[in-house]
């Protein structure tokens, strides 16, 4: 069973550069915490800050990802768009555009046409995509299965009705600390929390299974994102609602997840087939292709323009080509294991 359900177009040539000047209103907003030495910290804006982080990264991994991006769970309609209106309150974006560019990341793991591929420094991968331009359009035809929905179409179009909807309300429980503490410094540690899973799970952690990317358990980030730091977990498997696979693997929007199935407001949880959790373990001797590749990859930018480079690039190409093989293997195998 294939990852991602649906086809994204390819994308013309690679283009890295920051935009800082139409970036500079997402750039501030990381400096906004600053003014809690101007507003203060009250004990009410501070719980307000907690509730709306825990709550807003649960609208984020569980519905954002694991659910538009995954479809690893069944919600009905309207369940379905409070989960992208929590989401949206995050500032991420709308749920479409947000879902659409992570099937891409998942179709085309560390190559040139990944959105956030660490192969392009770190803060390309931690927030440098998001600074540039090649990515401001929402991809609809690479999301069709919930682009036919009009009110999700019209949240991903207007995402800032949540995040201002949502401010204004901190404002009016807790005045400016509220405002700047609950709101504000919230927001901006779960951003970089989020995007700590494409930048620092993709860097520093530990690799159970050998995928063709350079993906990585990080349990500081799985804490941080309510269980999105399983990250090689979730790249062997990305149709799983579980990504901590193993019982010290605490996974809380898997948690959260099955209390809601216990409400029957999420159905269908899909779990890793047993076939899965043995399957290309590293330990057991299968070839790590993906860290193979990606260190060639490396190498081959830093002698381009060299002959070396062009050896080196052949030999990537058809390193890709066999780590894409044994995923789609893999794939295969588990869905028959499903069947």
């Amino acid at each position: 069973m294939s990852d991602v359900e649906v086809t994204t177009p390819q994308v013309g040539a690679p283009d890295h550069r920051m935009r800082w000047a139409q970036a500079a209103p997402f750039l501030l907003v990381n400096f906004t915490p600053l003014l809690v030495f101007l507003t203060g910290v009250t004990t009410k804006a501070l719980i307000l800050g907690i509730v709306l982080y825990v709550a807003r990264a649960f609208g984020i991994t569980a519905g954002y990802h694991r659910y538009f991006a995954h479809r690893t769970y069944k919600m009905s309609r309207v369940p379905q768009f409070l989960m992208a209106l929590l989401g949206a309150s995050a500032v991420q974006k709308g749920p479409l555009w947000w879902a659409a560019n992570h099937r891409a990341h998942h179709r085309y793991t560390d190559t040139e046409r990944d959105p956030h591929s660490p192969a392009h420094g770190f803060f390309w991968s931690h927030m440098g995509w998001i600074v540039s331009d090649r990515f401001d359009a929402t991809d609809y035809d690479a999301i069709p299965d919930f682009a036919k929905y009009p009110e999700l179409v019209w949240l991903n179009k207007r995402d800032w009705v949540a995040p201002w909807a949502l401010g204004a309300l901190c404002f009016l429980i807790a005045g400016w600390s509220g405002l700047v503490v609950g709101f504000f410094c919230s927001t901006v540690a779960l951003w970089h929390a989020t995007f700590a899973v494409n930048s620092v799970a993709h860097l520093w952690g530990r690799r159970h299974f050998a995928t063709g990317d350079t993906s990585r358990n990080n349990p500081i980030v799985a804490l941080l994102t309510l269980g999105e730091g399983w990250h090689n977990n979730h790249h062997h498997y990305p149709r799983s609602v579980r990504q901590g696979f193993r019982w010290y693997e605490i996974d809380i929007s898997y948690g959260l997840l099955r209390v809601l199935s216990w409400l029957r407001v999420a159905k269908d949880l899909q779990q890793p087939p047993a076939a899965a959790l043995t399957a290309s373990r590293i330990r057991d001797g299968h070839p790590d292709l993906g860290m193979l590749r990606y260190r060639l990859g490396r190498a081959a930018r830093k002698l381009r323009g060299t002959r070396a480079s062009e050896e080196l690039t052949m030999l990537l190409e058809n390193t890709a080509q066999q780590a894409a093989a044994i995923a789609r293997r893999g794939r295969v195998t588990a869905a028959v294991d499903e069947a």
